[in-house]
């Protein structure tokens, strides 16, 4: 079942660029690393490393890579299952590709995967500042439940509190 098939959630948005049809989405590998760190280091000024997705993937965390057309990579996602719940710790579009409905794209994929697994809650944590991804996850129908405080680094040695958000699956 996807969001489209539940009630009282917003339809996902349709695919605006022929780009978006022909997407699919495919197990994340080692050997795809270097690609992904560079949209992740061009996405983020504090990026995950290679030894966060390598332990990621060694750890057997649901890990995606979302390719469009050629194999362009369009963004990716990880994901840490747990007793009857789902922890999205990194979604990523690659910014030239931002704008399109790829992240919807992937939340439906991965909110699909969570209930094969039995998850009940999907669960994550977004910068307090990040106000274009705490709209796609309001819109999608996670409920801010909570804040981390200090919780991601910032800039000039700081810290920036985390938004904890939750999906009823």
């Amino acid at each position: 079942m996807n969001r489209n098939d539940t009630p009282g959630r917003l339809p996902v948005m349709a695919p605006r660029t022929e780009q978006a049809a022909v997407r699919r989405l495919v197990p994340m590998t080692v050997a795809q690393l270097d690609r992904i760190l560079v949209v992740e280091t061009t996405a983020y000024e504090f990026p995950w490393t290679r030894g966060n997705f390598i332990d990621s993937l060694h750890a057997g965390y649901l890990a995606r890579v979302l390719l469009g057309e050629r194999d362009a990579l369009l963004g990716y996602f990880v994901a840490m299952p747990g007793p009857a719940e789902m922890h999205l710790l990194n979604i990523t579009v690659a910014p030239a590709h931002q704008g399109q409905g790829h992240a919807w794209y992937m939340l439906d994929a991965l909110v699909d995967a969570a209930r094969a697994e039995g998850a009940l809650q999907l669960w994550l944590e977004v910068r307090q500042g990040n106000r274009r991804a705490r709209e796609v996850y309001e819109r999608y129908g996670f409920e801010n439940v909570g804040v981390r405080r200090r919780y991601y680094p910032a800039a000039g040695g700081t810290r920036e509190d985390a938004i904890v958000m939750s999906l009823a699956l």
